[in-house]
């Protein structure tokens, strides 16, 4: 089947939405929709709480009103799932940054639940147009449409499951702050000794970390490293002895992988850290 291509660099999570939908076997119906999606056909889309409303222009002079929504999670499903996800700092950061984790789906159904449609049965729909059948390709424009908007917010895809991006932001930091700090790594000897600092090039490291205002929480975003690279891969090798050097001395390949390791932990040390900081940051 040829995929919609409105939006060609849509993410992992849009495109499961549109797969998921596709699987459902409206083969024909889904090929009308995705023309009038890509004409521009679907002239607004809103959320009212919960529930999806689009205007969509079809042969009549008038758009068509078209509805949409899915079973929304009551509160203590949304409360397990949400605990779900403060549990695991990479999935509460990934969240905060806008994006989707790529195991998400694995946190619902892990609670009995499924993000995504499981059957057509889970979609309600309705169109004011004259035709029966369900979805309808104004219907069906909108499922489209809204991937795209998946793509640019992924908590578009948690409101149709009843929890905006305002609750779910500030439940994930109301239990990451409320849960104790993971313990700190343990004190090992550094092989490398920084340069001394000079008189005139000194930092006041008592007032370096603070900041006495208000942050604005919609501006804070908690992201992990874009990939598992460190200054070491941009660095290259190192260059000390080799494996075969010396008996006693420490290998070049034998730093590099403390090295790696004690990044790896101050990197996840430094998400934890700030999930639990909230919105005003500590002081040092």
């Amino acid at each position: 089947m040829t995929q919609y291509d409105a939006q060609p660099s849509r993410e992992w999570w849009a495109q499961r939405w549109v797969d998921v939908l596709e699987s459902f076997g409206w083969v024909r119906r889904l090929a009308r929709a995705r023309n009038y999606a890509r004409e521009g056909n679907v002239l607004s889309i809103e959320f009212r709480g919960a529930k999806v409303h689009a205007r969509v222009q079809g042969t009549a002079p008038e758009p068509y009103k078209v509805t949409l929504s899915l079973d929304p999670f009551d509160d203590e499903q949304w409360q397990y799932v949400i605990e779900s996800l403060s549990q695991q700092a990479i999935f509460s950061a990934k969240l905060l940054a806008g994006e989707m984790p790529q195991n998400i789906e694995e946190v619902f159904t892990a609670n009995g639940l499924s993000l995504f449609p499981f059957t057509k049965f889970d979609i309600h729909s309705r169109c004011s147009c004259p035709d029966p059948a369900n979805p309808c390709k104004h219907i069906g424009a909108v499922y489209y449409v809204l991937g795209d908007r998946f793509s640019e917010d992924p908590f578009v895809l948690f409101q149709l499951r009843g929890r905006t991006k305002e609750q779910i932001i500030s439940e994930l930091r109301r239990l990451r702050s409320a849960s104790p700090d993971a313990p700190p790594p343990e004190e090992t000897l550094n092989p490398l000794t920084a340069p001394p600092v000079s008189a005139s090039s000194a930092i006041a490291l008592q007032t370096f970390w603070k900041y006495d205002q208000q942050l604005e929480p919609s501006l804070v975003v908690i992201a992990p490293p874009p990939s598992s690279e460190t200054v070491l891969d941009l660095l290259g090798q190192m260059p000390l002895r080799s494996e075969g050097s010396t008996s006693g001395s420490v290998s070049a390949h034998a730093v590099n992988e403390y090295l790696r390791s004690l990044y790896s932990q101050v990197a996840q040390q430094a998400v934890l850290s700030a999930m639990t900081a909230g919105t005003r940051p500590e002081e040092s």
